[in-house]
C-alpha cells in the first residue's frame, strides 16, 4: 500500500499579512511537492474575525498558479451553493485545469456562518437529505448524456445540461462521520474522509463504514479511506506543541517529534488509511519543512 499526502491550506492569511497566503505556499511547496501532489482548501466564509478566503475561487487560482498540483475543497458545504451550479463549477474547473480537480463535499455544519451570510440552517437530518440530493444531481450532471432532470426532496433540476462533461469524471469525496453521511459515502463516493480524528474515533467509524458496505454490496476496499487535519512536528515535543497551539492536541491532530508522529500515524495505516491531508502548523518554518521532508514523509512512504 502506497501512502500519499495532500497539503491542507489555512482558511486564509494571518491578520494584516495578506501576502503570506501565497507567499508561504511559494516558500514551502518546492520542498513539500516532492511528497504532496494535491492542495486542499477548507470551505468557510468566516472564522470569527480572521481573514478567510472562499474555497472555489481560491482553488481555481491555485490550479493556475501551481500547474503541477491537483486542487480540491475539503469539504464543500452543500448548502452554500445550488447543487447544479456546484456541478457546473466543478466540470468547468476540471476542463480548464486539464483534469486536476477533486470534488469533496459534506452536509455542512458551521451555524454561525450560515446565519451571518443569510443561509437557512435546517436540522442535521434535513442537511443530510440535501446532501443526498446534491450528490444525485452532481453525479447525474457529470455522467448522464444530454439533458438531465431530477426531482429530489429538497433540490430539483429540469432539462439541465452540463456541457462539456468533465473528462475524466473528478474523484468524488464525501466527508463526515454521521451514520447517514457515511452511508451516502458508500453509495456515491470514491473516497471517504473523516477530519480531526484520533485513531480510536476513526476506527469506530470504520466499523460503521464497513457495515454499510456490506449492506449495500460494496467492496470496502473500493472506498478509499482518508484523513484530514493538523500536523505539528518539532525537534522537541515542546516545540511541536508551540506550533500546534492550544486548539490542536494528540486528541484531534498529530503533534510531537518525528518519531512520536510516526507512532501516532501507524495505526491509521494499519487500518487501511492510505491518504492524509495535512494542514501543517508552523509553515514555512525551515525546521518544520526539514523534519517533514527528511524524517516523517520518507519513513511513512517506506
Amino acid at each position: 500500500m502506497t501512502i500519499e499526502f495532500g497539503l491542507g491550506l489555512q482558511a486564509g492569511p494571518p491578520k494584516g499579512q495578506l501576502h503570506r497566503f501565497i507567499g508561504d505556499l511559494d516558500t514551502s511547496l518546492p520542498q513539500l511537492d516532492k511528497f504532496m501532489s494535491d492542495l486542499w482548501m477548507t470551505d468557510h466564509f468566516i472564522w470569527e474575525d480572521e481573514p478567510t478566503h472562499e474555497a472555489l475561487m481560491t482553488i481555481a487560482y491555485l490550479a493556475g498558479r501551481y500547474p503541477h498540483m491537483n486542487v480540491g475543497p475539503i469539504v464543500l458545504g452543500q448548502g452554500y451553493r445550488n447543487p447544479a451550479l456546484t456541478a457546473k463549477m466543478g466540470a468547468t474547473l476540471q476542463a480548464l485545469s486539464n483534469g486536476r480537480f477533486i470534488m469533496a463535499i459534506g452536509a455542512g455544519w458551521k451555524l454561525d456562518e450560515y446565519l451571518a451570510y443569510g443561509y437557512p440552517f435546517p436540522s442535521a437530518g434535513v442537511r443530510v437529505e440535501q446532501l443526498e440530493d446534491t450528490l444525485e444531481i452532481i453525479t447525474r450532471l457529470w455522467k448522464a448524456p444530454g439533458k438531465v432532470s431530477y426531482q429530489g426532496k429538497h433540490y430539483q433540476i429540469s432539462d439541465a445540461y452540463c456541457e462539456p462533461k468533465p473528462d475524466p469524471i473528478p474523484t468524488l469525496v464525501v466527508g463526515g462521520g454521521g451514520n447517514k453521511v457515511m452511508r451516502l459515502a458508500v453509495r456515491f463516493a470514491d473516497w471517504w474522509n473523516l477530519p480531526d480524528a484520533n485513531f480510536t474515533y476513526y476506527n469506530e467509524h470504520l466499523t460503521v463504514l464497513e457495515r454499510h458496505c456490506e449492506e449495500l454490496g460494496r467492496d470496502p476496499k473500493s472506498l478509499r479511506r482518508t484523513w484530514f487535519g493538523r500536523i505539528a512536528v518539532g525537534k522537541t515535543e515542546a516545540q511541536a506543541k508551540e506550533f500546534a497551539g492550544p486548539r490542536w492536541t494528540t486528541y484531534n491532530a498529530f503533534v510531537g517529534t518525528s518519531s512520536q508522529i510516526l507512532d501516532q500515524i501507524a495505526p491509521f495505516i494499519e487500518a487501511g488509511v492510505d491518504y492524509f491531508m495535512f494542514v501543517v502548523q508552523g509553515l514555512p518554518n525551515p525546521d518544520v519543512l526539514g523534519l517533514l521532508t527528511e524524517e516523517v514523509f520518507p519513513r511513512l512512504r517506506s
